[in-house]
């Protein structure tokens, strides 16, 4: 770590915004845990860091108007995941951040920062495309608000500019109620990195319902296989086989240490699959 690294910590959005501009080479700091093993590692290093956690409006979760759900930035991802608006109404969020690392990791890593670090393995990006969220962001320039599913650009990259602070991510109230499973392999239990991830998801209160099928892990990006879940809405799960099909078909994934390209590949057929058929055992009586 640079031993003449500065570092401030602002009360208010505004006081951070400033501080950044008179920093550009600074960065934002949430719950650091993917920042500071980047920082020892060299793969990033920001002149200052202006961390984020005592501004009191990044760290609520809120209804909004309209009946969805606001996340402040600065939430730690525990508190996301034994929210009780999050556990009623977006099981499937929960299901997710609890796959993040351990427990006491996820007292500190957040929301924002696990969808800002862009990772293609990242566990709550599948939910949050799933649920087709919102990021809202601010800088100097003003407000605006970024779909997830114009997030993510590349592999570590966003479409937030430069300076940008991501305020929260909402949840829309059309995206509530979605029953499912997030089916995830990785080379050993406990803390690991997604070889594959595969949140299958339905709407059940809805006629014909919603599908949701979003992919970790196998692709520079998380990823929608949007005409797997057209597939599954006109003809139901009788065609899953052909969806896990067009699920793979969706696919980009690599060759690493983790696992070969072909082996996700065939891994995420078999996940849909599996996602499909689970979601039929739970709607029997």
């Amino acid at each position: 770590m640079p031993s003449d690294l500065d570092y401030r910590s602002p009360s208010t959005v505004d006081h951070a915004l400033a501080l950044m501009s008179e920093a550009p080479g600074g960065a934002f700091l949430l719950g650091g845990t993917d920042l500071l093993p980047q920082m020892r590692t060299g793969r990033r290093a920001p002149s200052v860091l202006v961390d984020l956690k005592r501004i009191a409006e990044l760290r609520e979760i809120r209804e909004t108007a309209d009946g969805g759900l606001s996340i402040g930035a600065a939430v730690p991802l525990a508190d996301v995941e034994t929210h009780p608006l999050v556990r009623a109404r977006y099981a499937l969020l929960a299901e997710c951040v609890s796959t993040v690392g351990a427990w006491p990791l996820r007292q500190r890593a957040t929301l924002a920062g696990n969808i800002c670090n862009a990772s293609p393995a990242a566990d709550t990006a599948v939910a949050l495309l799933a649920f087709d969220a919102v990021v809202g962001a601010v800088s100097s320039e003003g407000r605006r608000t970024l779909p997830m599913s114009r997030f993510f650009t590349g592999p570590g990259r966003t479409a937030l500019r430069p300076g940008e602070l991501v305020t929260d991510v909402v949840l829309p109230a059309t995206s509530r109620g979605f029953a499912g499973s997030y089916l995830r392999l990785s080379r050993r239990k406990g803390m690991d990195l997604a070889t594959v991830g595969v949140l299958v998801g339905r709407s059940d209160g809805e006629l014909p319902p919603r599908y949701r099928i979003a992919l970790a892990a196998v692709a520079p990006t998380p990823i929608r296989a949007v005409a797997a879940e057209e597939l599954l809405e006109a003809r139901g799960p009788k065609a899953a086989a052909e969806a896990a099909e067009l699920a793979m078909d969706a696919c980009a994934p690599i060759t690493d240490l983790r696992g070969s390209a072909e082996y996700r590949r065939e891994m995420v057929g078999v996940l849909v699959r599996r996602g499909v058929a689970m979601l039929e055992r739970k709607a029997r009586p």
